[in-house]
């Protein structure tokens, strides 16, 4: 299979699930895209620096990778590699799909200076919010470039993790279990710097440091 096979046959999938009626809770709930697999480290997170694939599991989700059987969990996503410039019909395509094959949010990360991707896939697949994360420090400003009527959410320089939370809340309005796991991991970020405050008071600044 050459490479322009593989993608037609993407293409192919994609549209064909779009065409399935199946139920909701059976559809991937967010879409990750990303430029390169060279995103991976960012979107997927790091044991240094965690990402959207780590944030969604954190909060209950499971990964799709076969449509015909999806992980036994009511809250799930799915990770595609989509370059805007070497496979525009791919990015299409998926962005084209998305809302007929259940997607409800989309996170689509690039980098370089022209990280076209999530512009372009939230233009594509509007109104089905977009989150764009810019890879790299410099792609900050073409992805959060978009002109007035053209929307698209954006989080910081390889903020991947806090995109996949932002997807979260939006799907929270209509998911009350979400919210209350958005809540409890709140509340345990609260937990833990409460921890820290105490221990670095009764420690000391030395002793803490040592410890």
């Amino acid at each position: 299979m050459t490479q322009a096979d593989s993608v037609s046959d993407l293409i192919a999938s994609l549209e064909a699930e779009a065409e399935r009626d199946r139920d909701p809770a059976e559809t991937p709930d967010v879409g990750i895209v990303m430029g390169s697999d060279s995103d991976l480290d960012v979107m997927m997170g790091t044991d240094d620096d965690p990402g959207a694939y780590d944030a969604l599991r954190e909060l209950g989700f499971e990964e799709v990778t076969d449509y015909d059987d999806p992980p036994e969990v009511r809250f799930t996503f799915e990770t595609y590699v989509v370059s805007a410039h070497r496979t525009p019909e791919l990015m299409y395509a998926y962005a084209e799909t998305a809302a007929d094959r259940g997607v409800d949010v989309i996170i689509a990360g690039a980098g370089g200076k022209s990280a076209d991707l999530p512009n372009m896939t939230a233009s594509i697949a509007y109104p089905v919010p977009t989150i764009g994360v810019p890879v790299q420090e410099k792609s900050v400003d073409s992805v959060i470039g978009m002109p007035t009527g053209a929307p698209l959410v954006a989080v910081d320089a390889g903020k991947s993790f806090n995109a996949a939370l932002s997807a979260v809340q939006i799907l929270a309005r209509e998911h009350e279990v979400l919210r209350d796991r958005l809540v409890a991991y709140h509340d345990g970020l609260q937990q833990d710097v409460g921890e820290v405050s105490r221990d670095l008071h009764e420690l000391g600044t030395p002793g803490f440091r040592e410890r």
